[in-house]
């Protein structure tokens, strides 16, 4: 093979994978003449990391309940969680718990360590987002007038598991789950309480009524609080809808009064006072109607429960936003670790989030699209630096399986370059790949100018070329365990491609008079003639 290229797309998340450190540019780079690719300290360090880094994780693949998630994977994971609608995350929590009670009842997992950790990575996210906006309403509710709200409730702070095995990760769910779902029975008990005295104020004086009202106060926490699973979120099972009043339901005014009861019963705690009181207001004229006017009774039943629905629809979805952004959130003031390149801030969408949180005003459209855009923008970034990360770790790997030097660089106008000499193709051949934009290019090398080679530097070159097809099939499938798909395709089969070491480490062809180095053709150089530092092979930076 003299050349091929490939766009590796990203499947699983690999576990364990950090932050890459900055790798170093090729300042200075020797093609081998000892049997040694030789960059600077640093690049041979990177090197040793990267081949120590795979080695480890492969090591460690199928044993997902000892694996320690890595911060570029947990980061990558987060950010894929923001994205992912309410009931995908809820799946994903429901796997997550159904794994733990597989391994607390010894029974087989059918999935792999990556499988398990997405599961438990999205089942954090979501209870992550949900701590965060249901603090928020507490601490909204406090600053209002009135009993001032519910106390703060106590809960486990935020769960990071980035550098934790998976069994305590999942340990520490459970309990952060189980105090949330306490905290939000108690919050829900607090707004019920609340919702019933708006209801009970509506009719003064009339004990019957209030009877009806502190009869269905338990139910409507019951039923709230289960709608709330993960599993209900996952098969959207809602609260239910208020009853539909019909002609027989409206029959004598005790009827009404009960159905009108179940109707307003059927109020989302969280409704918002305005919209209750038109529902209580729809109901007590029915009741009003019912002795002398069952028809128009009806249709004030009806009312209500238009009033109903679309009260519980808007605190749904002030509920579902808030979880998201919190979950936003999360995802875009996270920091890289120190060492390594920094993520971009977002402040354009971050002070909006903050805002919705603690104020609870909603996000006009362009600035959700402002959000969408940066948490897509940070999550195609980390997902370009897992693929530099993963194809470094690939070739790392085949180094250690086959032998021979390999190096990383990022060359001005690359996001990476390696270059490997397997055993026994040094001094004067090696294995290059770069990555560029997304794609992945190979080419195998051979030390010197584009002149005349003879038949013994031929066979010798197509000798290289065909061993490098036999290393990038071993290529793709490293890669493929470490959670990249690589579809490579050849361009060329024969004939390695001239390189000379260049000042800053790049392979210089010109691609048109097929001359190379930096001397331009005899005579007068001129703009046309004069060759740029940086050339391509093909149609691609070197």
């Amino acid at each position: 093979m003299s050349s091929g290229v490939a766009l590796p797309t990203l499947d699983l998340v690999a576990p364990s994978v950090a932050f890459p450190q900055p790798l170093p540019a090729a300042d200075v780079y020797a093609v081998p003449h000892t049997g040694a690719a030789q960059l600077g300290d640093a690049a041979s360090e990177a090197s040793t990391q990267m081949s120590e880094a795979v080695a480890h994780g492969l090591r460690e693949a199928g044993e997902a309940a000892v694996e320690v998630l890595g911060a570029l994977s947990g980061a990558l994971l987060a950010g894929r969680a923001a994205m992912l609608t309410t009931r995908v995350l809820a799946s994903a929590a429901v796997r997550a718990a159904e794994e733990q009670r597989c391994l607390e009842r010894q029974e087989e997992l059918s999935a792999a360590a990556a499988e398990q950790w997405q599961a438990a990575a999205y089942a954090v996210a979501r209870a992550n987002a949900r701590r965060t906006a249901l603090l928020a309403r507490c601490a909204r509710d406090a600053g209002a007038p009135g009993d001032g709200g519910p106390s703060r409730p106590d809960l486990p702070p935020p769960l990071d598991p980035v550098g934790r095995p998976l069994g305590e990760v999942r340990a520490e769910l459970a309990r952060l789950e189980e105090a949330l779902r306490r905290a939000e029975e108690r919050r829900t008990a607090w707004e019920v309480a609340r919702l019933t005295a708006v209801l009970d104020g509506a009719a003064e004086g009339d004990d019957a009524w209030r009877r009806l009202v502190a009869d269905r106060r338990e139910a409507m926490v019951r039923r709230h609080t289960a709608s709330r699973t993960a599993e209900a979120e996952r098969d959207e099972a809602g609260p239910g809808e208020p009853p539909r009043p019909t002609a027989d339901a409206t029959a004598d005014p005790e009827a009404v009064r009960a159905l009108g009861a179940d109707i307003l019963a059927a109020l989302d705690p969280a409704a918002a006072s305005a919209t209750v009181e038109l529902a209580v207001g729809a109901v007590g004229r029915a009741v009003g109607r019912a002795a002398l006017d069952p028809a128009r009774a009806r249709r004030h039943l009806v009312e209500a429960r238009k009033f109903v629905q679309d009260a519980n629809r808007k605190a749904r979805r002030r509920r579902a936003d808030e979880e998201w952004a919190a979950a936003q959130l999360d995802f875009l003031t996270r920091q890289a670790p120190e060492d390594t390149e920094a993520l971009d801030e977002a402040p354009d969408a971050v002070g909006p989030l903050r805002r919705l949180l603690a104020e609870g005003v909603p996000l006009s459209p362009g600035e959700r699209r402002t959000v969408e855009l940066r948490v897509s923008e940070r999550v195609a970034h980390l997902e370009a630096l897992y693929v530099q990360a993963q194809c470094a770790h690939a070739l790392s790997e085949l180094a250690e399986r086959f032998g021979g030097p390999a190096d990383a660089s990022r060359p001005e106008g690359q996001d990476l370059r390696l270059d490997w000499a397997p055993d026994g193709w040094g001094p004067d051949h090696w294995l290059r790949a770069t990555l560029v934009g997304g794609t992945l290019r190979f080419a195998t090398m051979y030390r010197g100018g584009p002149g005349e080679r003879g038949p013994r530097e031929r066979a010798l070159d197509d000798a290289r070329c065909a061993e490098a097809q036999e290393r990038l099939a071993e290529f793709t499938a490293v890669a493929r365990e470490l959670g990249l798909t690589v579809d490579l395709r050849i361009e060329q089969t024969e004939g390695a491609r001239p390189g000379l070491p260049g000042e800053d480490g790049a392979v210089v062809l010109d691609p048109v008079r097929r001359t190379f180095g930096g001397q331009p053709p005899r005579g007068k150089p001129d703009r046309e003639q004069s060759v740029p530092r940086y050339r391509t092979v093909g149609d691609e930076p070197r």
